[in-house]
């Protein structure tokens, strides 16, 4: 499928009524000095917009980082531009301030990427240009998703592989498993970080969760409760979770759903954290974080389509 990007000053009436019916259009768009992204709209006039929230690091609206290059939330885009969808994609706050060289870790809050997602639904909602406004928040993204839906007018939530539990709460069982010996050392910290703002005293094991420039952060995280965030959504919510990811298990999502019961709960078999389907063990899943070849799971565009076209 060929790509056309345009700048919006160009769209005008004459040129779209000459594209080839099954191009999509895609723009790039700057909303503030913060989010910067990519609006993909389906070959044929849309009245559905939704805006895809990305996981946590450095993560550009394509759902890449240095880490790991696999495509999975531009594959998502343009699965929902095949379904009819449109959809606006866009890089981290954090990831925009290290290209910018502007990047002061200590001043960053979890806060800010809530602001980012709310001024992006803003933008669309301002220009009247969509009936129906959607988010769809993938890991980090779901819970960003949760909250601002809370704070702007928007149609409906997808959380996408999100976490049922606090981000310190995921830490310590993820610490229980792997480093069980310093399971009570990070709850110390987590207790302490919580209660005065800063701590200083953790195992070196820990360094990389508790260093100085990272504790604001994670401060202004840990306070959030996802179960606690997704009760108080008035808006249509989907909760979806693959069987097969090694980040984010099922069970997270039933947690989710437990704490919002008209929340509708999709677990999807075979698909894991990156939105690919995985047919053999963990090294095939974990090699899939690299691959950009591999599709999209079908099932995925089949439900969000339903939900976002419902």
């Amino acid at each position: 499928m060929n790509k056309i990007v345009l700048s919006l000053l160009l769209l005008s009436f004459p040129l779209f009524g000459q594209l080839p019916f099954n191009e999509e259009l895609s723009s790039d768009l700057k909303i503030n000095s913060f989010v910067y992204g990519t609006l993909l709209k389906p070959a044929t006039p849309t009245s559905t917009l939704a805006i895809i929230i990305s996981g946590s690091g450095a993560t550009d609206r394509d759902g890449n980082s240095q880490m790991a290059r696999n495509n999975s939330l531009k594959k998502l885009a343009k699965g929902l531009a095949s379904q009819g969808i449109a959809s606006f994609r866009y890089d981290k706050r954090v990831l925009t301030l290290m290209r910018k060289g502007a990047l002061q870790e200590e001043k960053l809050v979890f806060d800010d990427f809530v602001s980012d997602a709310v001024a992006a639904a803003q933008f669309f909602i301002d220009r009247d240009q969509y009936d129906k406004i959607y988010f769809i928040g993938h890991s980090q993204g779901a819970l960003v998703a949760t909250i601002a839906a809370q704070k702007v007018a928007i149609d409906g939530v997808v959380s996408l592989s999100g976490a049922g539990q606090s981000i310190d709460q995921t830490i310590i069982s993820q610490i229980e498993l792997q480093m069980p010996d310093l399971k009570e050392n990070a709850i110390a910290a987590f207790n302490t970080l919580k209660e005065d703002g800063s701590v200083k005293d953790f195992s070196p094991a820990l360094a990389s969760i508790f260093r100085a420039e990272v504790q604001p952060f994670m401060a202004s995280w840990m306070q959030y409760n996802p179960r606690r965030e997704i009760r108080k959504l008035k808006v249509p919510t989907l909760i979806i979770s693959g069987t097969k990811d090694l980040q984010v298990s099922v069970s997270e999502a039933q947690l989710l759903k437990k704490a919002k019961p008209d929340a509708e709960l999709v677990l999807i078999e075979g698909m894991n954290h990156v939105l690919v389907f995985i047919e053999g063990d963990d090294l095939e899943n974990s090699k899939s974080y690299n691959q950009t070849s591999r599709s999209l799971s079908p099932e995925l565009l089949t439900q969000l389509s339903s939900f976002l076209k419902g």
